[in-house]
C-alpha cells in the first residue's frame, strides 16, 4: 500500500465505532487498524472506542479482538504491535437505542479526550444495521457531540445507503441536519482496492492509453464482478437487496464512473468526484425499450461448485420457496457524451458463478480485414484487462507473428497481474479508507450527488424487475449465468470475456 505522510500527529482523533462487537469490526476494522499501526500511519494521539451492548469487560473485549486479528490480519500478529493497538482500544457498553445514554457517552468521550490529548476531534463509524443510522445520528446531535470549537467531527456510513432513491434522500436529509456534506463519508470498500485506484493512474499517466481511451478505438467495455459463493447466512439482507442493490447500484456504478470519466482539472477530491458525476448524468435514458432489450436478471438453481453440490437460492436457509430476488444481473448501456457515444458498456454480476473474479475488460476495435487479416476468419482483438481480484494487475493482449510458422499470427499476452487471495472485501481496502478519513480526503467516497444519480438509474431497473414475471431459477450454480446474458452480447456479434 502506498500512502504518503508521516505519523500525522495533527490528525489526532477518537474513532468511535458503533457496532464494536459486530462482524465488520472483527473481520475488517480492527485488522485494518492493526496494520495501520504496523505501517505507522495512525496519529500519535489516537484512540478507539468500540461501543457494544454486550456486558463484557474491556479486557475480555481485547482478548476477542486479538483472536479476530490472528484470523483476519494480512500481517502476522506480533505482541509488540498488538500492544500498541491494545493501548488505544477501549470498550464502552451502551444500548444506542436509549437516547438518554448519549449524554453519558459524551462525558466519557470528553474525559478520554483530555487523557489522550486528541483535540476534540471525532470520527463516528456506524458499523451497524441501516435501520439504526438515524437513531445514532439523532443521539449524537441531541447530546451536542458533533460540534466542538476548533475541532472536527466526521461520520462514516456503511452501505446500504438507503434501499431506493426515496429512502436514500430521507436518510441524507437527516444526516445533513447534523453533519456537513464534507464530513459524511459513505464507504464503498471497492474504491479502497488498489487496482480501482490504479484506473486513473493507468489512464492519465500513460499517453499510449489515454490517447485511445474513446469510441474511436474502443469497441466495448465489460465490467464483471462474479463470485462462487452463494448468499450463505446473509439471506435476510439479500432478500431485501438482490444483486441490483448489493452490487450494481454501489460498486459497479462507481467503477463505471472511474473507467469512463474525463481527466479532472486537478487531483483535488471535488474535481475527481465532479467528473465521476458527469458520467452518471450521461448514462442513456431508461426507456421501456432499454429495459426490454438490455437487462437480464437471473437466479441460481442447484449445481456444482469446485466439484461439490450446492443448493439453489430458493433452497438456502430463510429464503422463500417462491423468491423472485435476482442473484445475477447483466446490462448493456451507453454513455451519451462525446468520448463514449456509440460504445457499449456491458455489465454483469452474479453469485454461484463458475469463477470468482472482478475485472474490467477494454476491447479495442478490430483492424480492417486486409493485409494480414484478409485470409483469417477470426481476428483476435487487442484487450486491456484491469484485474481487481483475485488476480491483481494489468493484462494486455496484442497480435504478433507466430515464429513457428511461415505466416501465422497469434495473440501474445503481457500479464503483470499476480494472484492475491486477500483482495476480496478485506482489511486492505479499509486501511486505505480509514487513513483517508483521518486526513479528510474524501476522493474515494461517493458524494451525495453520485449516490443520488446511481439510485435514479438503479430504481428504474429494480421497479422493472419487481413488475416482471420471471422464470427463476434460470442458471445452474457453477455456470456463468443465464443463456439470455450470452444472447445479450451475441446479438451485437460479441461475447463475454473470461480472461
Amino acid at each position: 500500500m502506498e500512502m504518503n505522510g508521516g505519523n500525522g500527529d495533527h490528525l489526532s482523533a477518537i474513532l468511535v465505532i458503533f457496532g464494536g462487537t459486530g462482524d465488520l469490526t472483527h473481520r475488517k476494522l480492527i485488522p485494518a487498524l492493526y496494520n495501520l499501526v504496523i505501517d505507522k500511519l495512525l496519529p500519535k494521539n489516537f484512540t478507539v472506542v468500540s461501543i457494544g451492548r454486550r456486558n463484557i469487560s474491556e479486557e475480555d473485549y481485547k482478548k476477542g479482538m486479538y483472536t479476530a486479528l490472528r484470523e483476519h490480519s494480512r500481517n502476522k500478529v506480533e505482541d509488540k504491535q498488538w500492544a500498541k493497538l491494545a493501548n488505544m482500544l477501549h470498550y464502552y457498553q451502551f444500548d444506542f437505542t436509549n437516547q438518554e445514554g448519549f449524554a453519558e457517552l459524551k462525558k466519557y468521550l470528553d474525559d478520554l479526550d483530555q487523557r489522550a490529548n486528541t483535540g476534540g476531534n471525532r470520527v463516528f463509524y456506524l458499523a451497524v444495521a441501516p435501520e439504526h443510522f438515524e437513531t445514532i445520528v439523532s443521539g449524537l446531535h441531541a447530546s451536542d457531540m458533533t460540534k466542538k470549537p476548533n475541532a472536527w467531527s466526521r461520520l462514516i456510513i456503511e452501505k446500504p445507503f438507503g434501499k431506493d432513491l426515496k429512502t436514500a434522500r430521507k436518510l441524507n436529509n437527516k444526516l445533513l441536519e447534523v453533519f456537513d456534506e464534507s464530513s459524511i463519508y459513505r464507504i464503498d470498500h471497492y474504491l479502497g482496492k488498489e487496482m480501482i485506484q490504479n484506473i486513473m493512474v493507468l489512464r492519465f499517466c500513460n499517453s499510449i492509453f489515454e490517447s485511445i481511451w474513446n469510441n474511436k478505438f474502443i469497441d466495448n467495455v465489460q465490467i464483471s464482478l462474479t463470485e462462487k459463493l452463494g448468499v450463505g447466512s446473509r439471506s435476510g439482507y439479500y432478500e431485501n437487496s438482490g444483486a441490483m442493490r448489493d452490487m450494481v447500484q454501489s460498486h459497479i456504478i462507481q467503477i463505471l464512473s472511474m473507467v469512463a470519466m474525463e481527466a479532472p482539472v486537478n487531483l483535488n477530491m471535488d474535481s475527481i468526484r465532479t467528473e465521476k458525476q458527469k458520467v452518471l448524468e450521461a448514462i442513456e435514458d431508461i426507456t421501456p425499450g432499454f429495459l426490454r432489450n438490455n437487462v437480464v436478471f437471473g437466479q441460481y438453481g442447484k449445481g456444482i461448485i469446485d466439484g461439490n453440490p450446492v443448493p439453489g437460492y430458493r433452497e438456502e436457509p430463510n429464503v422463500p420457496k417462491d423468491s423472485n430476488t435476482e442473484t445475477f444481473v447483466a446490462l448493456k448501456l451507453h454513455i451519451n457524451n462525446f468520448r463514449w457515444a456509440g460504445t457499449p458498456f456491458y455489465i454483469r454480476t452474479g453469485k454461484r458463478m463458475g469463477t470468482s473474479s472482478a475485472e474490467i475488460v477494454i476491447q479495442f476495435k478490430n483492424l480492417p480485414k486486409i493485409l494480414y487479416f484478409k485470409d483469417k476468419e477470426v481476428q483476435d482483438p487487442n484487450l486491456l484487462v484491469l484485474r481487481i481480484q483475485p488476480n491483481v494487475g494489468v493484462f494486455f493482449q496484442f497480435n504478433t507473428k507466430d515464429f513457428s510458422t511461415h505466416n501465422g499470427i497469434i495473440p501474445t499476452k503481457m500479464d503483470t497481474s499476480h494472484y492475491n487471495p486477500t483482495q476480496g472485501n478485506t482489511p486492505e481496502a479499509y486501511e486505505r479508507l480509514i487513513y483517508d478519513i483521518l486526513r479528510g480526503d474524501a476522493t474515494l467516497f461517493p458524494r451525495w450527488d453520485e449516490v443520488e444519480a446511481a439510485w435514479s438509474f438503479a430504481d428504474q431497473i429494480i421497479r422493472y424487475r419487481e413488475n416482471k414475471i420471471l422464470n427463476f431459477p434460470n442458471y445452474d450454480a457453477g455456470s456463468m449465468g443465464p443463456i439470455s446474458a450470452f444472447e445479450l452480447l451475441a446479438r451485437d456479434g460479441r461475447e463475454w470475456w473470461n480472461i
